[in-house]
């Protein structure tokens, strides 16, 4: 693509890991197609971006943005003048760094961003990772350029004239996770003839599995499989003593490729994001949606799974009950492992990011050439 200066590019969001990245993957691949390109990223401070995005090399600034509180509450006012200010702040950064762009990947930061660059005339992107559109960008989605989406039917939220198929982009590459496996083994610790169940909460971990296998801890030690836990930073200090012979508890696990390499087995969460980076790993996966998000869209999420025999489906409010042991019958049922993984395989969808990047770049021209 032969642009005529350097680009300059904002991505803003974050919050958890299921934006934060994400968004580094987009980060990379527009400098993997251009490696001049200038990128900021705008996060929220105090959130997990702030460290994440310059352990991966991008420099970050820090809006005093935080999310509304449920339940009708003074603190509420707090919000709205951090809001006000940060819509301030937003203004003055897309000045200062003059993009060509902003990218807006969800997230509390995200919505003051996009906003002001909309009302700046800057071509806008809205990566949408959910079956269903949030507040903020079926607000913003008029006044937004370009709206990239994994799912069908989002028309219904957005204008049909604005939406891109892009998929949703992921940490990195998973096609060579068999060629891991003696690297992750010895990075865990683990045995090789005994099975690995991988248990996932999302980056700041999942109160109800937690407590589920706190409180199963016992049919745990005695099943013939290991546990790698990742309790989310939240839990892990009430939860690292239970770390034992085989069972080994992480606050975070930065090197997910190995983890997902020593998995025989993964429980999960169903966000959208970790849903795509799932079907590119290839696993037997059983979900457990949140019953904390809008719209319950963590279930739609892991139902369009579910129906198509690609992964087991278990509600929340379940979990203590029977978790423990559909994992046990599961790792005892290598016909069902192996179709869970052939389907979930059919569902992936490769290179988002560079799909993602390529709707930026093409903006950009069309910006140069108006």
């Amino acid at each position: 693509m032969n642009l005529q200066k350097h680009k300059r590019i904002i991505i803003s969001g974050g919050g958890t890991g299921g934006h934060i990245f994400p968004a580094i993957s987009i980060a990379n691949a527009l400098m993997k197609i251009d490696a001049s390109t200038k990128i900021l990223f705008v996060g929220a401070k105090g959130r997990m971006e702030m460290e994440k995005v310059p352990a991966a090399g991008y420099n970050i600034v820090g809006l005093p943005v935080e999310g509304f509180h449920r339940k009708m509450t003074f603190k509420n006012i707090k919000v709205i003048f951090k809001a006000l200010k940060s819509l301030t702040l937003a203004k003055d950064i897309i000045q200062n760094f003059k993009p060509d762009v902003v990218v807006g990947v969800g997230g509390y930061a995200s919505g003051p961003v996009l906003r002001q660059a909309a009302k700046m005339k800057i071509p806008t992107v809205i990566q949408e990772q959910n079956s269903y559109a949030g507040v903020t960008n079926k607000l913003l989605a008029k006044k937004i350029s370009a709206i990239c989406v994994s799912y069908n039917g989002m028309d219904k939220y957005f204008p049909k004239e604005k939406i891109i198929k892009t998929g949703n982009p992921v940490r990195q590459n998973f096609e060579n996770l068999n060629k891991l496996k003696d690297e992750a083994f010895t990075f865990f610790e683990l045995k090789r003839e005994t099975p690995v169940v991988l248990v996932l909460g999302g980056s700041l971990g999942a109160g109800s599995i937690n407590k589920c296998l706190s409180e199963n801890i016992a049919l745990l030690r005695k099943s013939n499989c290991q546990w790698i836990w990742q309790t989310g930073s939240y839990y892990y200090e009430s939860v690292k003593s239970l770390s034992g012979v085989n069972v080994a508890v992480y606050g975070f696990i930065n090197r997910m490729d190995l983890a997902y390499s020593a998995a025989d087995v993964i429980i999960s969460r169903a966000g959208a994001g970790t849903i795509s980076e799932l079907c590119l790993v290839g696993k037997p996966v059983v979900l457990i949606p949140s019953p904390n998000v809008a719209e319950d869209h963590q279930t739609k999420n892991a139902k369009a799974l579910a129906d198509k025999n690609a992964a087991v489906l278990m509600p929340d409010n379940v979990i203590a009950q029977n978790l423990v042991n559909e994992i046990i019958n599961l790792l005892n049922d290598t016909n069902k492992r192996e179709v869970l993984s052939e389907n979930i395989l059919k569902m992936a969808e490769k290179d988002a990011d560079k799909r993602i990047a390529e709707v930026v770049f093409k903006l950009i021209e069309n910006n140069f050439n108006k």
